[in-house]
C-alpha cells in the first residue's frame, strides 16, 4: 500500500513499489492528463510536482511517494475554471498538440513559486527539461510572461 497526498486529497493505493508513478498516475488512478512522451526522462512531457519540486514522473518509482505530496495537472485547474497558467497558454498559443502542455505547464508553476517574475532567460533555464516540438518555444514563453503580469497585477 503506498499512501500520499494527490492533488490536495489523500491517497492510498494498492501497487507493485517499483511501479513508476506515471503509471500509477494514468493507469492506476485514471488521471491521463500527465503523458508519456519518451519513457527515458528526457522530454518533460510527463512532469508532476512531488513535494514541491518538479520530477519527471517516468523516472520515479512509485515507492519514493509514500507519505509526499504529488500534484499533476489535474490539479492545478478543471476545464469549468481554468487555472491562470492554463488560460494564458491557450490564449497565448503556447498549447498546440497538447502532448508537452501538462508537463511545460507544472514546469511553468514551478518556475513562478521560485521566480513570481522571472526574466526571459529564467524562464528558457526553467522550461528547459520539456521538449515541445509544435510552437517553437516563443509562445509558450509569451505564455510565462504573460502569467507572471497577471499575478503581479493580482488577477
Amino acid at each position: 500500500m503506498i499512501s500520499f497526498t494527490l492533488n490536495g486529497s489523500p491517497t492510498t493505493i494498492d501497487a507493485p513499489p517499483m511501479t513508476r508513478l506515471l503509471d500509477l498516475l494514468r493507469e492506476h488512478l485514471h488521471l491521463t492528463g500527465t503523458k508519456e512522451g519518451c519513457g527515458e526522462g528526457e522530454c518533460g512531457s510527463c512532469s508532476v510536482l512531488l513535494n514541491g519540486e518538479l520530477v519527471n514522473s517516468c523516472l520515479v518509482p512509485s515507492l519514493q511517494v509514500e507519505g509526499a505530496t504529488v500534484t499533476t495537472i489535474e490539479g492545478l485547474g478543471q476545464s469549468a475554471h481554468l487555472h491562470p497558467i492554463q488560460q494564458c497558454f491557450l490564449e497565448q498559443g503556447g498549447a498546440q498538440c497538447g502532448i508537452c502542455t501538462p508537463g511545460m505547464i507544472l514546469a511553468t508553476q514551478h518556475l513562478l513559486n521560485k521566480h513570481p517574475q522571472p526574466t526571459l532567460t529564467q524562464i528558457k533555464e526553467g522550461l528547459s527539461g520539456n521538449l515541445c516540438r509544435c510552437t517553437g518555444y516563443m509562445r509558450i514563453f509569451e505564455a510565462v510572461l504573460e502569467t507572471a503580469k497577471l499575478a503581479e497585477a493580482g488577477k
